[in-house]
């Protein structure tokens, strides 16, 4: 198992873990709030009760210090009305209103009444009750705010951990980048540093060969030689990881050209390389850093090609935005749309000896050092696989007036 499928298993266990808390936290809620439900249910029936019987027999003092006391420990709001709808009595609501026009004390205020009716008609079943002279009442109640407070609470509790948790994760994942942005960097120096003295013992080697040998005009000597600028152009690119390149103007069409000249015979003679579209486009480019970028797209490429196939560059100019488009396809396996993104991560790889580095460092050189994009444009499995580059034109055209 890679390191990318290991860090995916452990991610979608955690979600699955806070997905059970999560769920575990609103049922246990619910379990209470059912409970405080069925409570304030019976103590609306006692309150009913106590209050129909005050109404008959309005003139007994002990009866009305009982319902004072019921009155007093009921937490809800209640609203009786009449047979036709008309509010008839009401308990707990805001004691600065009243419904009586005629009540200069208080602030007259039907809709408010209305609107408390309402909700008490959403919330619970009415209960039949008679009044003084035997009428029909109705009586309605409104969950307390105690209850109304708790069936919020859980998902409030929810929402504080989850931006705690994302907030512990953001904290976290810009101190691991951080970290690994490190780690990046001292590998590369360090490995540009051991370079380069076998480099200079290669250098050494070789002329003391072409002295010896008279082999000054030797094609195989000529390539080495192209091999050891090779290793030295290697090691600049390890030297630069983590200071700021130094961008220059360069024809975009040139440079691919030239490393595409230098891959080519490197590489199985069943391979075609082809190099098409603007010749004149420039960007801004550490050529060194961007060979770099080149070389993974163009092996990742090879290595997707099982026996014969076409590797394309297309350098394209968008006038508009005024940018340059690098598309380098192939005809190889593909790659599935669900994995567009995950190619870029760093550990993800399809071969068995592969490190899974080479396109996250491309991605790094695009995105950090030239301030581009890349991404995969198209694929499809069985068919090929074509990725885009996308880097700011260092051309600017100004617009023509008639």
């Amino acid at each position: 198992m890679n390191p990318y499928q290991k860090k995916r298993r452990w991610k979608i266990f955690l979600l699955v873990f806070a997905i059970v808390i999560g769920s575990a936290s609103v049922l246990y809620s619910d379990f209470f709030v059912k409970k405080m439900e069925r409570e304030e249910a019976t103590q609306f029936k006692l309150w009913v009760k106590v209050a129909e019987q005050r109404m008959k027999m309005y003139d007994n003092e002990m009866l009305a210090e009982v319902f004072e006391t019921i009155k007093k420990n009921n937490k809800m709001d209640v609203i009786i009305t009449k047979a036709d709808g008309a509010i008839y009595l009401w308990d707990g609501l805001d004691s600065t209103k009243t419904l009586y026009p005629d009540n200069k004390q208080k602030e007259y205020d039907s809709l408010y009444f209305a609107k408390q009716l309402n909700i008490m008609k959403q919330q619970h079943l009415p209960t039949a009750m008679k009044g003084i002279y035997g009428e029909p009442l109705i009586a309605y109640y409104k969950d307390s705010a105690i209850l109304t407070q708790l069936r919020y609470f859980p998902y409030i509790q929810l929402g504080v951990i989850a931006l705690f948790l994302l907030t512990a994760y953001v904290a976290f994942s810009a101190a691991r980048k951080a970290e690994q942005d490190q780690v990046w960097v001292g590998l590369a120096k360090e490995t540009a540093h051991q370079l380069g003295t076998p480099i200079s013992s290669l250098m050494a080697w070789v002329e003391i060969i072409k002295t010896r040998y008279n082999a000054q005009d030797d094609s195989l000597i000529a390539e080495m030689e192209n091999d050891i600028s090779r290793l030295e152009i290697i090691a600049d690119r390890f030297s630069k990881i983590g200071s700021k390149p130094i961008l220059e103007d360069h024809v975009v069409y040139v440079v691919v050209e030239n490393f595409i000249n230098y891959f080519r015979i490197r590489t199985s003679d069943k391979i075609n390389f082809i190099i098409e579209g603007d010749k004149q486009v420039r960007a801004m480019l550490c050529v060194p850093l961007f060979d770099w970028v080149i070389e993974n797209l163009l092996k990742n490429a090879v290595n997707a090609i099982d026996n014969e196939g076409t590797i394309t560059v297309n350098i394209i100019e968008n006038l508009v935005k005024e940018e340059v488009f690098i598309d380098v396809s192939d005809t190889g396996k593909g790659i599935p749309r669900a994995m567009f993104d995950t190619v870029f991560q760093p550990g993800y790889t399809t071969r068995k000896r592969g490190w899974g580095l080479g396109l996250s460092l491309t991605k790094r050189m695009v995105e950090n050092y030239h301030n581009g994009q890349i991404f995969v444009k198209d694929s499809e499995p069985g068919k090929g696989t074509t990725f885009r580059i996308i880097l700011k034109s260092s051309i600017t055209y100004e617009p023509t007036s008639n």
